[in-house]
């Protein structure tokens, strides 16, 4: 292997012998210089250009060569379609045509430095663009995976790396360029850590972030998530390093700092749309003054109510033998009565359990809230059985409608700045 490059280095210094001498047979005196350089170094970028077309070729060949059950892997996919062989090829045709420098240009004393000099930041150029285009790859590879979580944190690590790369790169690039040591510029980083923290602060938390809500799996791009600090409702489009959008349902857009996925509340309503389930809870709010006792011919309307038909025949009998053992039985207050709020609540408790659209394996309340100067609330929470927004208010608005109008028949008043609980 050594002795067939040294003969390609040789047979590529007898090309640079007959393209400098006919520099010399053809131009003038004061072109020949000039003439010499440039066909030398159109000699250096044809050997690099068919040493890339090889390699490329190569590669691809190779690719090719794959059986269809693993080229269509989605690894392989992604590869492709990020171009890493191109990446490949370039770094290899580079680094082997430098080799050839000193004997294409052993005639010239500058040229060669330069070129040395103009390669290796060529060779830097590629070595990043290769990473990058791996780092690409592997999170091209987990979106076609459709792993959510993975993608989350591999696009804080890629960009964070990203942003290394740059600093490594610009680092190495000035070292090349105006000769400068690594110690100096690693002095220079150091004496100014504080400034760079502070540069990089979003940085690092929203690399952490992206690490931490992969692990936890707390999001994932397209969840429904609701955050109380900025009062926002929506999908996740994209989670990136310092932010993340939101697709909100009015369709507009809204962006907020990646890290607030950590430090603030955030509301995450997808398990509850993927279990195709959502918690309706909403009170109406009732006129104190227009609760009352019943009595006989209240109770014999209400017993026709079918409903609640069953409780208050069995209420019937419990309360007629209680207070056939009481003094003053005629009485309404003596003795355990029934009141309209007391059987309305279990009318609406008997209307949801009847109800086609609510889920009666979740939990299903009708209680009291505590009364203050505005009535008294009586809330209502249970679960429907969908969680599609459409037929969600519509399920909630027909339930509302009929207890608004059913109160009526109950004696009861509604208050009518009643506020929904969010």
């Amino acid at each position: 292997m050594e002795k067939e490059f040294r003969d390609t280095k040789n047979f590529v210094q007898a090309i640079s012998d007959v393209l400098h001498q006919f520099a010399i047979d053809y131009f003038p005196d004061t072109w020949q210089l000039s003439m010499q350089i440039f066909l030398k170094v159109a000699l250096l970028l044809l050997l690099i250009f068919a040493t890339n077309y090889v390699i490329n070729y190569i590669l691809k060949g190779l690719v090719y060569l794959l059986p269809n059950k693993l080229s269509k892997k989605a690894l392989v996919v992604s590869m492709v379609e990020n171009k890493i062989s191109n990446s490949i090829s370039n770094f290899f045709a580079l680094s082997f045509s430098s080799t050839f420098i000193g004997s294409i240009f052993y005639r010239h004393a500058v040229t060669p430095t330069f070129l040395d000099k103009l390669i290796n930041i060529l060779i830097l150029f590629a070595v990043f663009i290769l990473s990058k285009r791996i780092l690409e790859s592997i999170s091209k590879y987990y979106n076609l995976k459709k792993d959510n979580y993975r993608v989350t944190a591999l696009r804080a690590i890629t960009q964070t790396a990203t942003l290394i790369g740059y600093l490594i790169f610009g680092t190495i690039l000035i070292m090349l360029i105006f000769g400068i040591s690594s110690t100096a510029i690693l002095g220079t980083l150091g004496a100014l850590t504080a400034v760079i923290l502070l540069i990089f602060r979003d940085t690092i938390l929203g690399f952490v972030t992206g690490i931490h809500v992969s692990v936890s799996r707390l999001v994932k791009t397209g969840d429904w998530i609701y955050i109380q600090k900025y009062n926002i409702e929506g999908h996740i489009l994209e989670i990136n390093l310092l932010t993340t959008q939101m697709l909100n349902f009015d369709k507009s857009v809204s962006t907020f700092p990646t890290y607030d996925l950590l430090s603030t509340e955030v509301k995450n309503m997808q398990v509850m749309y993927d279990g195709n389930i959502r918690r309706l809870q909403r009170s109406i709010v009732m006129d104190v003054s227009s609760f009352i006792f019943i009595d006989d011919d209240f109770y014999a309307q209400l017993s026709k109510i079918n409903l609640i038909q069953d409780y208050m025949n069995l209420k019937q009998v419990v309360l007629e033998n209680e207070r056939s053992a009481i003094p003053n039985s005629d009485l309404i207050i003596n003795g355990h009565q029934l009141t309209n709020i007391g059987v309305f609540r279990k009318y609406v408790l008997a209307y949801l359990n009847a109800n086609p659209n609510i889920d009666k394996d979740e939990l299903l309340i009708v209680r009291q809230l505590e009364v203050s100067a505005q009535g008294m609330p009586l809330e209502i929470m249970c679960f429907t059985k969908t969680s599609d927004i459409t037929e969600f208010e519509n399920i909630q608005a027909d339930i509302f409608d009929h207890l608004l109008a059913a109160a009526k028949i109950f004696k009861l008043e509604i208050l009518q700045f009643s506020k929904p609980k969010i």
